[in-house]
């Protein structure tokens, strides 16, 4: 996964590594909470760039040992579009630096409008090697811990 990833999901992490989980590191494990839904499903996605076999069937299939890998200049875009106007919560991707290295996303942009031509940045996040899951949120209170 590289720079300016974003992946769309209102979740939170589940309490225990899955036993036999490989080489990941970290907690890769992801549950949805009740009052919350899952909207990622619901949208269109796109790249601005990948190497074959790592577009967005591979950042999308719930494989962490898969990933999308960008195969062009930065910025290094994920496009998520949405048939109508919706509104976000959480965002949250799985990224290791320890296996990703320079690949690792070191600075998430998150914008939002009614198409390309009209983005407005609405939340950036600088990560140092991160591992795990990375939970964004939008709304300025993590609704995962809000009362």
């Amino acid at each position: 996964m590289e720079s300016d990833a974003e992946e769309e999901a209102a979740a939170t992490p589940a309490a225990a590594a899955t036993p036999g989980a490989g080489r990941l590191k970290g907690n890769p494990e992801l549950t949805v909470d009740a009052d919350m839904r899952e909207m990622a499903k619901t949208a269109a996605w796109s790249v601005s760039s990948c190497k074959a076999g790592n577009g967005v069937a591979a950042l999308r299939d719930d494989n962490l040992d898969t990933y999308w890998q960008s195969d062009g200049a930065q910025p290094h875009l994920v496009n998520i579009q949405f048939q109508k106007k919706v509104q976000l919560q959480l965002v949250v991707l799985y990224v290791d630096f320890k296996l990703d290295e320079s690949y690792t996303p070191s600075k998430i942009s998150i914008r939002a409008g009614d198409g390309f031509h009209n983005l407005k940045e609405i939340r950036t996040v600088e990560l140092a090697k991160p591992v795990g899951w990375v939970h964004i949120s939008l709304s300025g209170i993590d609704p995962r811990y809000a009362l």
